[in-house]
């Protein structure tokens, strides 16, 4: 058994009955809520995330990870600039918060730019 299944295993080590099955922590993650119900927020960070650098955030998203990967590279290639999802959030590189709140409003997102 892997190392991965032991971490995860709730309250029991070890056990002699031959037929025990553990129980494992699995997280659940939440459906995508539709778009008109997001509270997207979107504001510009220059020292965390990227050194330095501007960089715009998008956070806020209820959903999916997939459904939040497929929102990133909408707003990247609207955007033509690279970025990335990490952490629930997007990450666009530079100070695009006017454009992606008028793209995520057209795509019917709540947005606010903070």
């Amino acid at each position: 058994m892997s190392n991965k299944n032991r971490k995860n295993r709730i309250d029991v080590v070890y056990s002699t009955n031959p037929d025990f099955e553990y129980n494992y922590d699995e997280e659940e993650e939440q459906e995508t809520v539709e778009p008109s119900k997001q509270n997207l927020k979107v504001y510009l960070d220059t020292k965390a995330k990227k050194k330095g650098k501007q960089a715009t955030l998008i956070s806020g998203f209820v959903g999916y990870e997939e459904d939040l990967k497929g929102l990133g590279k909408l707003l990247k290639t609207k955007c033509a600039v690279g970025g990335s999802v990490k952490d629930g959030e997007i990450i666009i590189q530079g100070d695009f918060r006017d454009k992606i709140v008028q793209i995520l409003t057209s795509e019917g997102y709540k947005a606010k730019k903070l």
